[in-house]
């Protein structure tokens, strides 16, 4: 391809400030190199969180500022299927298992961990991350306006014939998902936007294990 006097060599894949974009737009690439990175960042410390020096929350937090944001870099703009969520949910367990297994208060067995870090010292889950992280920059760019190119694509519409068969989930089908998680489907989220506060707000509630249920109420009153 040719742009005036410049010529640019047409690929499946490559690289764009450390996240792989493909021709097929699919993020399977991407989520796999960012989970392949994590682990290697999980084996670098795993000494140093399997040590019974270190209290649980101290571990929490080693993973939070280490290893987490290795594996969540560029999530913002993640488009996530069933198979990369169970993905991310086998990595998630694989670190829970620096807690070893717990007690059962009632029975006093001792059994394995397969929860979420969020069910544990009210951590949030790496989930409920990717999806802040999505509503906090679908925010930004909602409020960018026309003469942003970024916000052109996002309200633009394709050109041509869709392809057979059920499609696949846009990255805007999961902006709608999570809205209606907290009680706001069916909202035009981009006038949403648009009052901040509420925005924010409705950030913070993504976010936070305990969703209350009258958040859909206060976010759109």
């Amino acid at each position: 391809m040719k742009i005036d006097n410049s010529s640019f060599e047409r690929v499946e894949e490559f690289k764009y400030l450390g996240t792989i974009l493909t021709n097929q737009n699919s993020i399977q690439a991407e989520t796999k190199g960012r989970l392949n990175s994590g682990n290697a960042c999980y084996h670098s410390v795993q000494n140093i969180l399997s040590s019974s020096l270190l209290s649980k929350n101290l571990k929490i937090k080693i993973y939070r500022t280490l290893i987490l944001p290795v594996v969540l870099y560029g999530c913002e703009t993640w488009s996530l299927t069933l198979r990369e969520e169970r993905r991310l949910r086998v990595f998630e367990n694989r670190v829970l298992r620096i807690f070893g297994p717990k007690r059962d208060k009632v029975t006093g067995k001792w059994r394995k961990l397969h929860k979420g870090l969020n069910d544990l010292y009210c951590s949030p889950s790496i989930f409920r991350v990717i999806r802040s992280r999505r509503m906090r920059w679908a925010g930004h760019v909602a409020c960018m306006g026309d003469r942003r190119g970024i916000y052109r694509i996002l309200i633009g519409k394709t050109e041509g014939k869709k392809p057979l068969g059920i499609p696949r989930p846009r990255w805007e089908d999961n902006i709608n998902m999570d809205l209606q998680e907290v009680g706001c489907g069916g909202m035009d989220w981009i006038k949403l936007v648009q009052d901040r506060e509420r925005w924010r707000a409705l950030v913070n509630v993504v976010i936070n294990p305990q969703i209350p249920q009258n958040a859909g109420n206060f976010l759109t009153s």
